[in-house]
């Protein structure tokens, strides 16, 4: 009885609301609550009364509220200094495989420190300032370097996405060194930009898209390649400080990205401020409406961040990993940098900007070279805490003594 009273009941009801015909059926065209009218144009309230007037307060229906707006895209770029291979880093990488149970090499310890800082921005640029041997060697030092191939396989483990390579070294071991540096790159999923294997290359801009589809482009340079012409038949091969021609990558760069970033290797070694051409290629950059952010290295001491009309440049970062040898105590002094974007009116402008010094300990007998990110090396108890806070000091006086306002340290 209970259950045919409550059928009764529903019938009533939805008659007396007009959801049924006299006939009983349901009407076929009855609007779906999807597409039926507001509630103050039906003229009935929830509760059956009369709608309020139009003058008074009213809930707009779903199909009134505004959209909510997505957030603004935002990318972080990070960048860092050289990582320049010297043969007594081959000897820590020897010790890490040995202590690990392996043969071989093992660089990935020495930078591991590195890891949660650079894999944490969306790019991460590093810049591999030497070429790569062949697998097996032979391995060259200072001055002609050809570094061990084991270093490949340690880059994207600590989070790098694209490596420029146009140095004053590109060429140590001539275009067949370049080739396979560019490669051995490739192979590891890294992308590379300032030195090209083929002509068609060269004519491409080295775009990196971030997990938001941010396009970020890198257009990379050199001062020069140590006096080494570049091969007759290969002009290309090597991107050059001609601001002419960089300024039009970057132009064709523009067209394929949101953000263009362009790098320079350039300065005087161990001087901490930057030289003529430095400056001058600074001014020609930022001047661009194609270039949003300059960045540097080789003088393999760390040199000032500052802003030129209105554009970070990063004059240089120093060394990131290096062996320089005791006598040049501020080689082993670096930073690591971080840049944000965020996407205003359809274009990207840095809103943040952010350095973190870095500091590389001496390889000896009984303990392999490391470099360690000196803010997080203290929170943690890692390392000489008189030298770090010595080499942060350091660091500090010069990447601000241009003036720099909005940068802050990690």
């Amino acid at each position: 009885m209970e259950f045919h009273l409550n059928v009764l009941t529903a019938l009533i009801a939805a008659v007396l609301l007009g959801g049924c015909t006299p006939g009983g059926q349901a009407d076929s065209t009855a609007s779906t609550i999807e597409d039926s009218p507001s509630v103050a144009s039906t003229g009935i309230t929830p509760s059956g009364g009369q709608a309020p007037s139009e003058t008074s307060s009213q809930t707009p229906s779903v199909e009134e509220l505004p959209p909510t707006p997505e957030p603004p895209r935002t990318v972080s770029i990070n960048y860092s200094g050289d990582l320049l291979w010297h043969n007594t880093l081959w000897r820590a990488a020897e010790m890490d495989a040995k202590s690990a149970g392996a043969a071989g090499m093992d660089f990935y310890p020495q930078l591991a420190a590195l890891t949660d800082y650079v894999s944490a921005a969306d790019v991460a640029i590093c810049h591999s300032e030497v070429p790569f041997a062949p697998e097996g060697g032979p391995f060259q030092n200072y001055p002609m370097f050809a570094a061990p191939p084991a270093i490949a396989a340690a880059l994207p483990r600590i989070g790098w996405d694209v490596c420029t390579t146009a140095s004053n070294h590109s060429l140590d071991v001539g275009f067949t060194g370049l080739e396979r540096t560019i490669k051995m790159h490739e192979d590891v999923g890294i992308i590379t930009a300032g030195t090209f294997a083929t002509p068609e290359a060269r004519e491409i801009p080295v775009v990196f898209t971030t997990e938001d589809g941010v396009r970020v482009a890198v257009v990379s340079s050199t001062y020069g390649t140590n006096g080494i012409p570049l091969p007759k038949d290969k002009p290309w091969s090597v991107s050059l400080m001609d601001i002419d021609d960089i300024l039009e990558q970057a132009r064709r760069a523009r067209l394929a990205s949101d953000v263009v970033v362009v790098h320079m290797h350039a300065g005087d070694e161990y001087v901490s401020s930057p030289n003529k051409q430095q400056l001058e290629f600074a001014e020609a950059m930022t001047a661009s409406p194609d270039v949003d952010l300059l960045v540097g290295q080789h003088a393999h001491v760390v040199q000032p961040i500052t802003t030129v009309n209105d554009k970070w440049v990063a004059y240089g970062a120093g060394n990131l990993m290096a062996q320089s040898g005791p006598a040049k105590p501020r080689t082993y002094d670096g930073y690591l940098a971080t840049f944000t974007f965020t996407e205003q009116d359809g274009a990207f402008v840095a809103t943040a900007a952010e350095f973190a010094p870095t500091f590389i300990t001496a390889q000896s007998s009984s303990a392999p070279a490391r470099v360690l990110v000196i803010s997080e090396a203290l929170a943690e108890g890692t390392g000489d805490a008189a030298a770090l806070t010595a080499s942060a000091e350091r660091t500090r006086k010069v990447v601000t003594s241009l003036g720099a306002e909005g940068l802050t340290e990690h």
